[in-house]
């Protein structure tokens, strides 16, 4: 069985291929993976760190809003259109894949538009609540897709009906217990806040954070832990620098044993990727989400306000996030236990724990059919 799987750009369409094509290996060790992304992204990284055969089309997106810059950008993404065309037929008839499988990004775009054209078995999985423009333009054309989220179906036209099979969540985030998590970290029932806006930072909510944490430093009411980021911890260390912080308050660059964080957090402030959100509902999370508006289509602000409408979340923009909006809201929800609870069981109503058993039956079915 010859499997190639198709997205890049962000780690939120690499990690669910690479987590689907792991899910695989395992239940047929035999299986070959392959894999098509593009040579100055994540995925030149961290897909041959997964041992699989990386191939590589050169691809742009298009530029929505016409200015003279974008309009030039636009002619060169016209012409690697046609050029990535010919480099994914080129790809497909070397390998002749059984499946292929596409996970978002400009990347999928042309080579699972040829697999269909070529006659391939086809299927794409959609993260987001709001489907990207590459889900939208393949949906009518593959033989499967497959969503995180049922209200991503509104706006797709299918040749199928869509399959819901939530998103692949790591595996660790699965293995360890609050009480153990705060164990492990020496905190006692406290409550405790956890908060990080990404591996590079964010700068605006290191610096509604800084507030946050002036505004409770010293209170011993709550542990809070936060990832500010390669970028943003240095300048956030100097922000605080003439604050002397208690020793319940953790800040980091970055959080590298984020189940132990995850499982003691009793409230997480973060953005709205959709595997962010997928992994706080898996383990019952409330949140206070601040979607980032810098985002395509600003799709994370649909993917909140799915749990902000379940009531497992809140939603606070960028646009109104500070530092008092934010110790509003981290005020009103973090001593509310009833309120929190209400929010965990919510979110836990969201959670699709086997995703990548989901995911693995609708390929397999797809690979069986004449």
């Amino acid at each position: 069985m010859k499997i190639l799987f198709a997205g890049g750009g962000t780690a939120g369409h690499i990690n669910p291929a690479l987590a689907v094509a792991g899910y695989i290996k395992e239940q047929h060790p035999d299986a070959e993976i392959f894999y098509v992304g593009t040579a100055k992204k994540l995925e030149a990284k961290l897909v041959p760190e997964k041992g699989y055969d990386f191939y590589t089309v050169d691809v742009a997106g298009f530029q929505r809003k016409l200015t003279p810059k974008n309009m030039a950008k636009n002619v060169v993404a016209a012409r690697k259109a046609v050029t990535s065309s010919v480099e994914a037929k080129k790809i497909l008839t070397s390998i002749s894949p059984d499946l292929v499988v596409g996970t978002g990004g400009y990347v999928s775009g042309p080579v699972l538009r040829k697999a269909a054209q070529m006659g391939f078995k086809t299927a794409i999985h959609e993260q987001n609540a709001f489907p990207g423009v590459t889900t939208k333009m393949l949906a009518p054309k593959v033989s499967r897709v497959m969503l995180a989220m049922p209200e991503a179906e509104k706006y797709l036209t299918c040749k199928n009906p869509p399959i819901i099979t939530g998103n692949p969540v790591r595996k660790e985030l699965f293995g360890i217990t609050r009480q153990e998590a705060r164990a492990r970290l020496g905190f006692d029932d406290r409550p405790v806040i956890l908060s990080f806006g990404g591996s590079l930072g964010a700068r605006r909510i290191n610096e509604a954070v800084t507030d946050l944490i002036r505004w409770h430093n010293g209170s011993e009411k709550f542990y809070h832990i936060h990832a500010a980021g390669e970028t943003g911890y240095p300048v956030m260390m100097q922000a605080l620098e003439d604050t002397p912080l208690s020793p319940m308050i953790d800040v980091r660059e970055y959080i590298r044993d984020m189940d132990v964080c995850m499982a003691a957090a009793d409230l997480v402030i973060c953005r709205a990727g959709a595997i962010t959100l997928s992994e706080l509902c898996c383990c019952g999370k409330p949140s206070i989400l601040i979607p980032s508006p810098y985002v395509a289509e600003n799709h994370q602000y649909h993917n909140a306000m799915t749990l902000k409408k379940a009531g497992a979340a809140e939603l606070l923009e960028e646009k109104e996030l500070s530092g008092q909006t934010l110790i509003d809201q981290v005020s009103r929800l973090i001593e509310n236990k009833p309120t929190l609870e209400s929010m965990s069981r919510q979110a836990e109503k969201h959670a699709i724990q086997d995703a990548n058993r989901r995911i693995y039956r609708v390929l397999m079915e797809l690979y069986t059919e004449a």
